[in-house]
């Protein structure tokens, strides 16, 4: 579903992926873990587009929803996203003056446009909400609200899983979606990742530094980030490893 290829990127001229490979298959959900300074925001951000992330060397194709494989570098973030890729941010951003209602459905709808499908009506958006934010255990007057104006950051995460299940893309990169959340939000939150993206046609990159969200997740494959490449790749007992051993015992072994 998703394949990188020997990935460069540099950010103000500083190399940080530098040669990156992986692939990622319908139906599973792939965690990415490493130090700090590793690289794994970097990987979100080139997957995602952002600006002032260049890539430099390599390839990322990514299989649509009708399973036509396409260049995923070669689009813009809109055209990505309404292609099927979802990103989701260690921090995400208020927007003060924009209600989350509306927010959504705007973008819900510019994704159905670029895809040739008819607009949700605000009745039958306003279901659909109330079914995605009941998943996260979320109020839909919260929904009403301005977008993350006043959230604490559990909420924010909340907030941003239920735009991900309105959305419903094929493929999401969460960067450290447990980043600021306490223990009963994790478990709503990572619940919602297994009901939104559990599916034979989804995928998942999970970024992430600890293993209680994996706890809940529980990924079919773990991969250690070091210094801009994949060092090392296993299954879900590589993050149970490096929880108890550290990332320097298990990236020695790595390298001998």
């Amino acid at each position: 579903m998703l394949k990188i290829e020997n990935l460069h990127a540099e950010v103000d001229g500083k190399p940080i992926l530098k040669g990156l490979s992986l692939e990622v298959a319908a139906g599973e959900v792939h965690a990415i873990m490493g130090p700090n300074g590793a690289g794994k925001s970097t990987l979100s951000y080139v997957l995602g587009g952002r600006p002032g992330y260049e890539v430099t060397g390599g390839s990322v194709t990514f299989s649509e929803r009708d399973g036509t494989s396409i260049d995923l570098l070669a689009l813009d973030p809109h055209e990505r996203a309404a292609a099927g890729l979802f990103l989701g941010f260690q921090y995400p951003v208020e927007i003060p003056g924009v209600s989350n209602v509306q927010f959504l459905r705007e973008a819900l709808n510019a994704q159905r446009a670029a895809r040739g499908e008819e607009p949700l009506s605000g009745g039958d958006f306003l279901k659909l909400a109330k079914e995605k934010a009941g998943l996260l255990r979320m109020d839909m007057d919260m929904l009403k609200r301005q977008v993350n104006v006043g959230f604490s950051g559990g909420e924010k995460k909340r907030a941003e899983m239920v735009q991900m299940g309105i959305l419903a893309p094929q493929f999401a990169v969460l960067d450290e979606t447990d980043s600021g959340l306490d223990i009963d939000a994790l478990r709503v939150v990572g619940e919602g990742i297994n009901t939104i993206m559990r599916a034979p046609d989804k995928g998942v990159l999970l970024i992430t530094h600890y293993q209680r969200l994996l706890d809940v997740v529980k990924p079919d494959r773990v991969s250690i980030l070091a210094a801009g490449r994949i060092v090392q790749t296993g299954g879900p007992e590589l993050a149970q490893r490096l929880e108890d051993e550290g990332y320097d015992a298990v990236m020695a072994e790595a390298a001998a």
